[in-house]
């Protein structure tokens, strides 16, 4: 066992007389160790029920054999952080969360592991981590929230964001806005879409290192703590099977994963978090690899806020396991992939059934025959740019209209509700990329902005920096390079036409080779927005969106 190297030999004395401290008894230095990474917090919704799940795991890790150990892991809500500094804090976070968690199991040399995350960027934070650690490990989210009800319909988080910008266009009325801020967060759990956090956990059962319904069960079923239980059993099994994440996690696991990512709609994030777990496993690719997928992968599923159906009722339908199978028998995902249960993708998915075809559409009966993202390319975007185009309107896949550019995520947002953005206007907002930001803030406030006025099939977003899985509309992100480094976005004028054509991956800035030379002959670099603390650290480090952010010293 690795944990040998801290309990056995005269050598180790002094560990066992620290293990002595925690109260081990000698039984448990005979049995396996497993750490439980905890993302449990007290201000993250999604995270508030985590404790009930380590408790779970715990029970599950000792019945299987082993002795549980936990140990915690960071979470930002990027809900409460959306709109302000906080939202620089963000995707940083993963980072933070990968290296420290590599820390912690190394330092104390885990047999196991066992990543109980839930929100946006704790889970393929915990996922890279996995991929360095490389002992038996599988992931149990907190799960996601129970959609609110208002007026009748379902709702959730985005509605709530999209509710400010009715207001602000004068069609929703203050009390209507208490109505939907008490009602469409109901339970504990990650949001109720298919936002970011939902995204990541769906992805995981795609991987191959979560059980099945980790990425759909509610956070307030009892379903869950079983689930918790099972996944104790299953790090056991796979220890004594010597079953690991590179077994699981490889280059055709994450291929599956993008393509399950395509039937489902999920977050434009995944194609920041795919390919820095790709990385991890040594495979770095161009992100427009995912158009190759996207092309020959249907849209299956239109969760919020692509469409009217939830997370719960993913579930009900039959859940990821459901979707993957219609995938499998079509041809598209390698069934031979290895997995935390220690069968392949083929014989996980052999019993899944579509029990909705109103929530899973069928194989010839998609939303539309290419996938849920695409990513973009032209002399506005060399290096690629991504829009979830399951969230587009069809009047918007093609547009063109004058660019009205803003430095910052907050005069955009101040000229949305203002009336100064029309019909037909493309919004840009530059320098908020993962160096520009730093930390590539989430644009939901502008995006819901535009929708909530009204605009959300008349006005299209560009920019560097990224969205929110519960944004929707021509919402472009992960503009490549970025502003901050001399990328083309930083050269766009205000009233320059900017031509968007998502069926043909296109996406330009309307001016000639030689003025846009120009333009990047007279363009000098900003000072950095942030000289203290980790933001600058991370700044200097961070590559573009298109690799992922991921982090390189250079």
């Amino acid at each position: 066992m690795k944990s040998d190297n801290v309990k056995k030999g005269m050598q180790q004395a002094p560990h066992r007389s620290l293990f002595n401290a925690l109260g081990f008894t000698e039984e448990e230095m005979n049995k396996p160790m497993i750490g439980i990474v905890s993302s449990y917090n007290e201000i993250v919704p999604g995270h508030m029920n985590l404790d009930k799940i380590v408790n779970a795991v715990k029970q599950g890790v000792a019945e299987a054999g082993g002795v549980p150990v936990v140990f915690p892991a960071i979470a930002v809500c990027d809900g409460i952080a959306m709109g302000h500094i906080g939202m620089k804090y963000s995707l940083v976070t993963r980072d933070l969360i990968a290296d420290s968690t590599e820390c912690m199991a190394l330092a104390h040399q885990f047999d196991g592991l066992v990543m109980v995350p839930n929100c946006d960027k704790n889970v393929p934070g915990l996922l890279m981590a996995a991929a360095r650690i490389n002992v038996p490990t599988v992931f149990v989210s907190g799960g996601p929230m129970l959609a609110g009800h208002v007026k009748g319909q379902k709702r959730s988080l985005s509605s709530m964001f999209e509710a400010v910008g009715a207001f602000s266009a004068g069609t929703m009325t203050e009390e209507d806005v208490k109505e939907f801020e008490a009602k469409v967060c109901p339970t504990c759990g990650s949001c109720s879409g298919m936002y970011t956090a939902n995204s990541m956990n769906c992805l995981t059962e795609a991987l191959g290192m979560g059980l099945q319904g980790n990425g759909t069960i509610p956070a307030v079923y009892s379903e869950r703590i079983k689930l918790a239980k099972r996944a104790g059993y299953a790090v056991m099994d796979m220890l004594e099977k010597n079953i690991r994440p590179r077994d699981i996690m490889t280059k055709e696991a994450v291929i599956n994963a993008l393509t399950v990512d395509m039937a489902l709609g999920c977050s434009t994030n995944s194609m920041l978090h795919l390919p820095a777990i790709a990385h991890e496993i040594g495979w770095d690719f161009d992100i427009a690899y995912a158009n190759e997928i996207s092309e020959k992968t249907p849209n299956l599923c239109h969760l919020a806020p692509a469409g009217p159906t939830y997370m719960e009722d993913l579930n009900e339908a039959g859940g990821v396991y459901a979707v993957m199978k219609q995938l499998l028998d079509a041809g598209l995902l390698n069934g031979d992939c290895m997995t935390v249960t220690g069968k392949s993708v083929k014989e996980n998915v052999a019993n899944a059934r579509n029990l909705n075809p109103e929530v899973i559409r069928t194989m010839d009966n998609p939303y539309s025959t290419t996938g849920g993202l695409a990513v973009l390319k032209g002399n506005l975007a060399p290096d690629g740019s991504v829009v979830k185009r399951s969230a587009v309107v069809p009047e918007m896949m093609v547009h063109e209209g004058p660019a009205r550019v803003f430095d910052c995520e907050e005069d955009a947002i101040d000229a949305i509700k203002s009336g100064k953005i029309v019909a037909g206007d493309v919004v840009v907002i530059r320098y908020e990329g993962p160096k520009g930001g730093p930390g590539m803030r989430e644009m939901l406030n502008p995006t819901s902005a535009i929708a909530g006025m009204g605009l959300g099939s008349s006005v299209a977003l560009i920019t560097d920096g990224r969205f929110s899985g519960a944004s929707r509309g021509a919402s472009i992100g992960h503009v490549s390079p970025e502003a901050a480094v001399g990328g083309p976005i930083a050269f766009v004028h205000e009233g320059d036409i900017i031509s968007i054509n998502i069926p043909e991956m296109k996406l330009d800035l309307k001016i000639s080779d030689e003025e846009m030379a120009k333009r990047k002959a007279e363009w000098t670099p900003r000072e950095p927005k942030v000289t203290t603390g980790y933001l600058a650290r991370y700044e200097k480090m961070v590559t573009s969106g298109n690799r992922g952010a991921i982090l390189e010293l250079k």
